[in-house]
């Protein structure tokens, strides 16, 4: 066989590559290192130029396609194959064209080394002349795929993202679940991998069709929709802003109450959260929505990992709310799981859910004052939850940060609770992390009150 391929005759050229090309088929016969090691990639990079024979062409394309799918892939990179493939991409053989997108789409899937040089040849603007009228599903499968797999990573400065959103902002709307996944996958890549590639796929008109695919019945497009999703929701506020008013948090509310896959649910949590950060009006929506309850609920009976995602959302809805916003997240439940997560080793998450707890509790003695009431009601359900055992245990938690917001709501809340020979508390000219304490009264707090809205 290595003989014939390297014969100047084309038909037994011909024949061999075959030959070649069936072995490589058949996944019981490991013959990919003994091909390498026949040194042949060379012989078969240069059949890709013989224009004249097309069917050797198309051979050694399947031949170097399959070798690309191995653990030698960077061989077929480097062995002259990639210009080559990348001019089959103009071959006037459909067939051809079919199997040069196959190739670069193996070779762009594996290493950033390889695929900087499928990018370094010009890939890109043959592959999108592709995407035509009346496109066989097959080869459009082959294609959006080859697309995702060259957006993956960082793309180059010099390559145009608009024209490929041009084709991926329609190639969203296809029926076929292989070519949408691919294509939304390709809408990740490209917000994590170009920059201001969030703004791009907004410019691109993308967003309302992503939110509506989250209606999708598939787990397979739900998970690259909502993730596309969740890179948008970490943008700038006007970006945010954008999920917002296209009802992202409608779709999201059925996603948290049902029995989706935990990386579903936790990109929903994410978008959650990010919109939880912003205005009070977000916050509302949030509200609105009715997704706090659903939050909870995970925040309490998940797995560790999404009830860190939940309280993230939680943390961050209950800094940022006003005074009647925290009385619909306390009257939800939200107080005891959140006291809970102050037991988390995730230093950020606690610091977050202290400051969710401050604005709580602030909260409670401004509707304290307004009642004419001596109890904060949020301090002591806090106190009957067990919630103040673990605000003490933080006292010993290496973090200065933590440190000093715990003493500040001991101090500011539960003062009788600190001890006064304790040399680590704030001195009293430490005006910054000083606050108005409770009366004495407050030490037997009542039960806090139900939003005025709440049923029975």
């Amino acid at each position: 066989m290595v003989e014939k391929v390297w014969s100047d005759d084309t038909t037994s050229q011909l024949e061999a590559t075959i030959q070649f090309r069936r072995l490589l088929s058949d996944e019981k016969n490991p013959t990919v290192i003994k091909i390498i090691r026949a040194d042949v990639l060379p012989r078969f990079s240069d059949f890709l130029s013989r224009h004249e024979h097309p069917q050797l062409q198309m051979e050694a394309a399947w031949v170097l396609t399959n070798i690309a799918a191995s653990d030698y892939t960077l061989l077929v990179a480097e062995c002259g194959a990639v210009p080559r493939l990348v001019q089959l991409l103009e071959s006037a053989n459909a067939n051809i064209r079919h199997q040069a997108i196959w190739a670069l789409g193996n070779i762009a899937a594996d290493v950033p080394t390889c695929r900087e040089i499928v990018l370094d040849h010009g890939a890109v603007t043959p592959l999108l002349a592709q995407f035509r009228e009346g496109m066989k599903v097959p080869v459009l499968r082959t294609a959006t795929w080859a697309l995702s797999n060259l957006c993956f990573g960082k793309l180059p400065a010099e390559v145009q993202v608009k024209p490929i959103l041009d084709i991926i902002s329609q190639l969203i709307h296809s029926v076929d679940e292989k070519i949408l996944g691919d294509a939304c996958w390709a809408l990740c890549y490209i917000c994590d991998g170009v920059s201001d590639g969030i703004q791009h796929v907004l410019d691109a008109g993308a967003c309302p069709q992503l939110v509506n695919l989250l209606m999708h019945a598939s787990a397979n497009i739900l998970l690259p929709v909502i993730t596309v999703l969740a890179r948008i929701s970490s943008g700038d506020d006007a970006q945010v802003q954008v999920l917002v008013e296209n009802d992202i948090l409608n779709y999201l509310a059925p996603l948290l109450a049902r029995n989706y896959p935990k990386s579903i649910k936790k990109q929903a949590c994410l978008i959650v959260s990010n919109i939880s950060t912003g205005s009070k009006d977000n916050i509302q929506a949030v509200i609105d929505a009715d997704v706090i309850s659903p939050l909870i609920f995970l925040l309490k009976t998940s797995e560790k990992d999404i009830k860190e995602e939940a309280a993230w959302a939680i943390s961050n809805a209950a800094s940022g709310g006003s005074n009647d916003q925290i009385q619909y997240l306390v009257s939800r439940g939200c107080l005891e799981p959140l006291c809970n997560v102050l037991t988390y080793q995730d230093a950020d998450l606690v610091y977050a859910c202290l400051e969710g707890l401050q604005n709580i509790l602030q909260a409670g003695a401004v509707g304290k004052q307004g009642q004419g009431s001596t109890v904060n009601p949020y301090a002591q359900f806090i106190l009957e939850c067990g919630g103040l055992d673990k605000l003490e245990d933080l006292q010993e938690v290496d973090n200065d940060a933590i440190y000093k917001l715990v003493m500040k709501l001991l101090e500011g809340y539960w003062d009788e609770e600190v001890s006064d020979d304790d040399p680590n508390l704030p001195t009293s000219n430490d005006s910054a992390e000083t606050v108005e304490t409770a009366s004495e009264d407050a030490a037997q707090p009542t039960e806090p009150s139900a939003s005025p809205n709440e049923s029975e």
